[in-house]
C-alpha cells in the first residue's frame, strides 16, 4: 500500500504536517508517502474518502477493487463481505498510522477530513492533502499558529487523537457496515485495533517497540467510547524463556477467510498456544 502526499505552499501547519508525513514514509515500509505539489495530476486520481461515504457506486467500486487485489494475490474470489472487511481494514490502518504516527513522532494530532483523503482504486494508493488544523501541547513551536488547538496536558492530546480518528472513520463505518455485515461494536473494534497496531508497527520500525507499546496503551488504556477495547498488550513466554508481545484483536479483518492457516497472531480465533508457535516461527 502506498500513500501520496499533496501539499500546499500556504500555511506553516500544512508544511509541518507534510514534513512529518515524510518522516513516516522514511520509516514505514508499508506506508510509502510521496509529496505531490498542487496541480499534480496524480493528486486528482481516484475517489475521495467523502465520496466513499456519499456515493454507493464509488463505495461498491472500493470493495470491487479490493476483491480484485485479493483474487490477483491469492488466487481466490472472496465473498463480498470479506472483500469489504479487508478494504476497510486497510483504510482504517492507514488512517490510524497517519494520525497516530504524527502523534507518536511529534505529539501533534492532525485533523484529516474525509475530503482530504483520496484513494486510487486501481493501485490502492492513498493521496492525503495536509490540512491546516492540528492539536498540540503548550510549548510546541506551532502552538501559536492559526488553526492550532493548544492543549495543556498529554491526556487531553490523547483524547484529541481518539476523537480525530473516530470523527474521520464514523461516516465510512456507517456507509460500509451493511456490506461488511458486522455490527457497530465489531466495526469500532477494527478501528481501535488499527489505531493501536499502527503505533505498534511504527515503534517496531524505529526499534522502539517498548516505547510504542506504552504509547499505544496510553492512547487506549481501556475501552473508551466508541472504542470497545483497550490496547491490552500481554506477553507470551516460550520454553526458552523468550518473551513475545501479543494482543487479541477486538475486531476482525477477515484474513482467516482468505488464508485460514495463516491467520495473524492477534486474530481472535487464535489461541495463545498457536500464537506462541507462530511467533517462534
Amino acid at each position: 500500500m502506498s500513500v501520496a502526499l499533496k501539499t500546499s505552499p500556504d500555511g506553516a501547519v500544512t508544511h509541518a504536517l507534510a514534513d512529518v508525513y515524510g518522516r513516516l514514509a522514511g520509516v514505514c515500509e508499508a506506508l510509502t508517502v510521496r509529496i505531490a505539489e498542487p496541480g499534480d495530476g496524480a493528486a486528482q486520481v481516484g475517489v475521495t474518502a467523502e465520496q466513499l461515504t456519499s456515493d454507493q457506486g464509488k463505495l461498491d467500486a472500493f470493495v470491487d477493487a479490493e476483491a480484485a487485489r485479493i483474487e490477483g494475490r491469492y488466487g481466490m474470489v472472496p465473498r463480498r463481505h470479506v472483500a469489504a472487511s479487508r478494504a476497510l481494514h486497510d483504510y482504517a490502518w492507514s488512517v490510524g498510522l497517519l494520525m497516530g504516527g504524527v502523534w507518536y513522532l511529534e505529539r501533534r494530532v492532525p485533523r484529516i477530513r474525509p475530503e482530504d483523503l483520496r484513494l486510487d482504486l486501481a493501485s490502492g494508493t492513498y493521496v492525503i492533502t495536509p490540512g491546516a488544523e492540528l492539536a498540540c501541547l503548550a510549548g510546541d513551536p506551532v502552538a501559536a499558529l492559526p488553526g492550532v488547538l493548544t492543549l495543556p496536558q498529554e491526556q487531553q492530546l490523547r483524547a484529541a487523537l481518539r476523537m480525530a480518528v473516530a470523527d474521520h472513520m464514523r461516516p465510512l463505518l456507517a456507509a460500509i457496515g451493511p456490506t461488511v455485515r458486522r455490527g457497530a461494536r465489531t466495526l469500532w473494534g477494527m478501528v481501535s485495533d488499527d489505531l493501536v497496531s499502527g503505533i505498534w508497527y511504527l515503534g517496531r520500525m524505529l526499534g522502539q517497540e517498548g516505547d510504542a507499546l506504552r504509547a499505544a496503551t496510553d492512547v487506549l488504556p481501556a475501552p473508551v467510547a466508541p472504542y470497545p477495547s483497550g490496547a491490552d498488550f500481554r506477553h507470551l513466554v516460550g520454553d526458552d524463556g523468550r518473551r513475545h508481545v501479543t494482543r487479541t484483536r477486538a475486531g476482525c479483518c477477515m484474513f482467516y477467510a482468505i488464508r485460514p492457516a495463516e491467520a495473524c497472531v492477534t486474530c481472535p480465533r487464535t489461541c495463545d498456544a498457536e500464537r506462541l508457535r507462530r511467533l517462534e516461527g
